[in-house]
């Protein structure tokens, strides 16, 4: 028995030592892949980041487009030298783009924190200012576009391009925001701003007729949602970077200034306030309203050079808009009209969106003797003042909307304008036309409000999903209330000679071809 029990035991002892062996021969097991889940808590495109439970999507375009009757992408011809309509105009500009989201989205017990940034990386042809060479010589400079803080450029100079540096490139940042329990904090669009912003159903980047920051605008908001499609909205906006259409002195006005569309120096002091903005609106089925109200504090620098000249108080101006839409008319599946009104006073962006020009220089032909050709030229800041006196707000009353019609689900076609109007008061007038007189010799009638108006027709092609091709005509005019001639000084940058102008209403004609890939 002790002989069998001996030979048990060191068999499970030999057995027990050859598993440990073989086992410690085994390879390690390896740690679980974590694959990229889909995430279907917000809409298509969204993922699981690996290892957490926020929830990601990349979106963005690209964009090739050409611009024709223009020096920018997509304005009015209007300035140096696309205003000049001679040799040193641009036949066509053209860009180049891609554009880069990030959304992110968490869910807490707070609700959804949402983080989402966008930013656009552009090429853009330029065009040629003159310099007033007796010989003819141009400079280069970029067209008018997005710099680096997503706000208008307009004729900025560069290097000329046969010297090997070209600066046409360009990173825009148009929105950097983070979305939490109701409160919206960083650059996204303005709560004053409709849901279609400068496109009630176009391309066209110039309409006056309401509020619009395409490319976002700092600021610390709140919504409350009360159901049923009803949202209210307070916001604090900076004012500095897209609403401030200018505080001038109209006592250091220049003839060469007026017929540039500038009645004055720019004085705006530093920023003191913020815009103060509240917006209610109403979702529903068949379309939506919107209110909203603004107010724009303008605060000037100084009357002169230094702090002895004094300074005129600030005076606050207002803005209040309504918009409309009305979705899934009878004239088709999709079909959709969208308008909006606005009135300003002393808030002059919040009717001529940030993209939009607020001074206007525009030459043409004429048939009065003894006059070189025409102009138009007009200026809409927020307020206007003399040394030593008080500022004075300007006044702006204007609407745009569109019509889109879907032909069928690759066609459709847009029928858009917008019309506008800029009142000054009576210090304002007053100044204006002395400098007029005194300045550029004005002979005839002398009235520094004008009218604005486009109307245009776009038609897109999507032959596939994600992929449209649109072509895109305005006309637009400028109607300037002067009438009679003027000596105008020379203007380099158009190569307009110093004579007798015709004061003339004048109008811009461009056209827009686009291709654009969404994704």
């Amino acid at each position: 028995m002790k002989t069998v029990k001996s030979l048990v035991l060191g068999s499970a002892a030999a057995l027990l030592a050859m598993s440990g062996a073989q086992a410690a021969d085994l390879p390690i097991k390896a740690k679980a892949v974590e694959y990229v889940k889909v995430c279907s808590l917000y809409g298509a495109g969204f993922y699981y980041i690996p290892g957490t439970d926020t929830c990601i999507k990349l979106g963005g375009y690209l964009r090739v487009e050409a611009g024709l009757g223009t020096n920018s992408l997509y304005n009015w011809a209007s300035g140096a030298p696309a205003g000049a309509h001679n040799r040193l105009s641009n036949y066509y500009t053209a860009r180049a783009r891609e554009d880069l989201n990030i959304d992110t989205r968490t869910a807490t017990e707070y609700g959804v924190v949402r983080t989402f940034f966008d930013a656009t990386f552009s090429w853009t042809t330029g065009g040629y200012t003159g310099t007033g060479s007796a010989a003819g010589a141009t400079a280069y400079s970029t067209a008018i576009g997005l710099n680096a803080a997503g706000t208008a450029t307009a004729g900025a100079a560069s290097v000329n391009p046969t010297d090997g540096g070209v600066a046409v490139g360009s990173l825009g940042v148009y929105y950097a925001f983070i979305q939490f329990a109701g409160f919206t904090m960083g650059k996204a669009v303005s709560q004053f701003d409709a849901p279609w912003q400068n496109y009630p159903g176009n391309n066209y980047d110039g309409l006056w007729g309401g509020g619009g920051t395409v490319t976002g605008v700092n600021q610390f908001s709140y919504t409350a949602d009360f159901g049923q499609g009803i949202t209210v909205s307070v916001s604090a906006e900076d004012a500095t970077q897209y609403y401030q259409a200018g505080n001038l002195n109209l006592s250091g006005a220049s003839g060469a200034g007026m017929i540039g569309g500038a009645y004055g120096a720019n004085a705006i002091g530093g920023t003191r306030s913020p815009n103060l903005v509240g917006q209610l609106r109403i979702d529903q089925a068949w379309g939506l309203f919107q209110l909203s109200v603004a107010a724009h504090d303008n605060h000037v620098g100084y009357y002169g050079a230094s702090e002895t000249s004094g300074a005129p108080a600030d005076k606050w101006g207002w803005a209040v808009q309504g918009a409309l839409s009305i979705k899934n008319i009878p004239t088709g599946p999709g079909d959709t009209i969208n308008i909006q009104g606005v009135y300003t006073d002393g808030a002059t962006r919040y009717n001529a969106q940030s993209l939009a020009p607020v001074s206007y220089s525009i030459y043409g032909g004429s048939n009065v003797a003894g006059a070189y050709g025409s102009i138009a030229f007009a200026n809409a800041p927020d307020t206007v003042f003399v040394t030593n006196g008080a500022q004075e707000s300007v006044k702006t009353w204007g609407f745009r909307g569109a019509y889109t019609h879907n032909w069928n689900a690759a066609w459709n076609t847009a029928i858009y304008g917008s019309y506008a109007q800029v009142k000054y008061g009576t210090v304002g007038t007053a100044a204006i036309c002395a400098n007029a007189t005194a300045l550029l010799g004005l002979v005839g009638t002398c009235n520094p409000n004008f009218d604005i108006s486009t109307i245009g027709l776009i038609t897109r092609w999507t032959p596939v999903k994600n992929l449209t091709f649109s072509a895109d005509f305005a006309y637009s005019q400028l109607d300037q209330k002067y009438s009679g001639t003027i000596a105008a000084p020379a203007s380099a940058g158009n190569a307009k000679p110093a004579g007798i102008y015709e004061l003339k209403d004048q109008n811009s004609m461009t056209l827009l071809i686009r291709a654009q890939r969404n994704w």
